[in-house]
């Protein structure tokens, strides 16, 4: 009796760790499946208006435009998200929001997102001003041709030009992506010069109010050569600067309006929380590991070996049973 369960043993033990080896192979190559799951899918939309180039905010307690501090939350939120978040990037400026492209999952394509932000600047602006209304009926737009519902991050200082009026805003509360709209307030609470450039991003000054009134807020486009000859003009004092800041008011009244929600930007775990917390807003077939099954598998044939040396035990338990 010894000897053939000595035989089983040895046998079982064999095919066991065999199999428990190949699936610890089959672990090491990522074994994954199609799946339809919900995720999270971003559109980060980065204003690029004139008035996000206003030195005002702080990364890494240096002082940076608006606009440098939003392609570092951009950065961060993309950084924040786990395997299997999609997310694309869009601009917005004057009365337009452009899709620079479609969802990407942010593991397999986390250079090509950030290197997109990295090259985020005021020149893609295809006009001066900036009107937050009709930029809001544009990423409606945008959501159609997406074609697949997001999360829209829409990073601004909320600074209109011209000023938003009785005459010249736009109606949104009709507006069907409410839900889907976080305006995210870029800029600090205290008016700012805004520094303007060359058509080779050269600093050349600050834009004076009578170059801003002119030019409806700034972003001259520079089609024209003879625009940067020798330069273009710039407040000529401080006291004529045009002064710009973060308008909370405005931006929470067009949350109010669409039924969508406001975060200051704050670089803080507070806010990457806030974004990570919300809703799943896409379903997606994508990659799902199955390598945890494979694991456990492999685990449980290891374990399973010992049952022999169990099962001789409690054989020979009974069979030296003491006699009652």
């Amino acid at each position: 009796m010894n000897k053939i369960l000595t035989h089983i043993k040895d046998h079982y033990e064999t095919v066991l760790l065999i199999l428990a080896s190949l699936f610890l192979l089959l672990a090491l190559i990522k074994p994954q499946i199609q799946l339809k799951q919900e995720v999270n899918n971003y559109l980060l939309v980065a204003d690029v208006s004139q008035s996000m180039n206003a030195e005002d905010m702080k990364v890494n307690s240096q002082p940076v435009s608006r606009l440098v501090y939003t392609q570092h939350m951009m950065k961060q939120v993309v950084k924040s998200s786990p395997c299997g978040t999609y997310v694309s990037v869009g601009i917005f400026a004057a009365e337009n929001v452009a899709l620079l492209f479609m969802p990407l999952e942010v593991c397999k394509n986390f250079d090509i997102i950030n290197d997109t932000i990295d090259h985020l600047e005021w020149r893609m602006a295809w006009s001066g001003n900036s009107r937050m209304t009709f930029g809001v009926k544009a990423a409606e737009a945008t959501f159609d041709y997406l074609n697949i519902p997001a999360q829209m991050l829409f990073f601004t200082d909320g600074d209109e030009s011209p000023k938003a009026n009785g005459i010249n805003k736009l109606d949104i509360s009709n507006v069907r992506i409410g839900k889907n709209v976080i305006f995210v307030g870029i800029g600090g609470h205290e008016p700012a010069p805004i520094k303007r450039f060359n058509a080779n991003n050269k600093f050349v000054g600050y834009w004076g109010t009578d170059a801003a009134a002119e030019s409806a807020g700034g972003g001259i486009m520079y089609n024209d050569a003879s625009k940067d000859d020798p330069d273009p003009p710039v407040a000529y004092a401080e006291f004529d600067r045009y002064l710009s800041k973060l308008d909370v008011e405005h931006l929470k009244d067009m949350t109010a309006e669409i039924k969508g929600q406001y975060i200051e930007g704050a670089d803080k775990p507070e806010f990457y929380s806030f974004v990570q917390s919300q809703t799943p807003a896409a379903k997606f077939v994508t990659d799902y590991s199955v390598r945890w099954i494979f694991l456990i598998i492999a685990g449980l044939l290891v374990l399973a070996t010992y049952i022999p040396d169990i099962l001789s035990y409690r054989f020979y338990k009974q069979l030296f049973k003491p006699l009652s």
